[in-house]
């Protein structure tokens, strides 16, 4: 059998990993394209889309957090060590699954999961590997609301590129939510954040910009006495710029746009996925129907 096609969907919580990939398995059926859709979040409950495989008929976090005494990150930790431990609860399933379709992977929103420590890049690399050989394109959202705090922004900029370098797959970077920016930004604007542009951090130094750190006498900050003078507007404006250095200094991260409520933007980001694990490349010419001839040699 030849190589089999996924994407990983990741992303903090709330960026809309899930949306995303019911959006995707809507336009791929519209487009009369086979799918293969896998919850590996093991606190998920509702999908549009029944899953094929789900990681929760293996292990849910609920359980792990009940008999386990651990906390929610804690026991994700946890269900992704036994699911490693587990590994054919996910390969055997898989081994069925043939080229012409695409395996969407939808994972949880946790993003130390794949930004500190190794455990998603162990299983992705056992899935990119050996007998499967899939391959695979990692979709990262972020949501378009951070481009209001320009912090924000360039700190989800930070771990998408961190994901990046921590899962060394091909990576398609996505702000979503687009619909919930329309009209608040110009398209002249937009594609600073795009194509993050790192003078960004240089322009406003109001206190709107969220790039100045306010130090307020009286209050308890939890810091030594002369913090004042450490965490000056300043000197965290600085820190700020040297993290849009870095980031730069990469030049890995760009964005695509998403809008799920739009066809055409659903399908525009299935287009890049496709061109990442070379999809159509691999896909045999198909012959043409030699029924739409029938009937006409009388």
């Amino acid at each position: 059998m030849g190589s089999r096609y996924g994407t990983i969907i990741m992303g903090p919580a709330g960026a809309g990993k899930t949306t995303f990939a019911s959006s995707l398995i809507s336009h791929l059926r519209a487009s009369k394209r086979s799918c293969y859709y896998i919850n590996l979040d093991p606190a998920a409950s509702d999908f549009v889309y029944e899953p094929d495989l789900d990681i929760k008929d293996l292990i849910t976090l609920e359980d792990v957090m009940e008999e386990l005494h651990l906390g929610p990150n804690g026991g994700l930790i946890y269900c992704f060590e036994f699911l490693l431990d587990n590994l054919d609860f996910l390969t055997d399933p898989l081994e069925n699954v043939t080229e012409e379709y695409l395996i969407i992977i939808d994972m949880p929103g946790q993003i130390e999961l794949y930004t500190h420590v190794p455990i998603v890049p162990n299983l992705v690399r056992a899935l990119t590997k050996g007998s499967l050989n899939i391959s695979m394109c990692a979709a990262y959202l972020l949501e378009s609301t951070f481009i209001v705090d320009r912090a924000k922004f360039f700190s989800g900029t930070l771990s998408a590129m961190s994901a990046m370098l921590m899962m060394e797959l091909p990576h398609v970077n996505i702000l979503s939510k687009m619909d919930l920016v329309k009209g608040q930004i110009g398209r002249k604007e937009l594609k600073r954040y795009v194509d993050p542009d790192v003078s960004l951090l240089q322009d406003g130094h109001g206190r709107d910009s969220g790039l100045v750190y306010e130090y307020k006498d009286g209050l308890d900050n939890g810091e030594p006495t002369n913090a004042k003078n450490i965490m000056t507007g300043d000197s965290f404006a600085k820190l700020n710029r040297a993290v849009g250095q870095l980031i730069d200094d990469f030049s890995l991260v760009s964005f695509l746009k998403l809008d799920v409520q739009d066809e055409d933007s659903v399908g525009a980001i299935l287009s890049y996925i496709d061109d990442a694990i070379q999809y159509h490349e691999a896909q045999e010419p198909k012959e043409p129907n030699d029924d739409l001839g029938d009937g006409d040699d009388g």
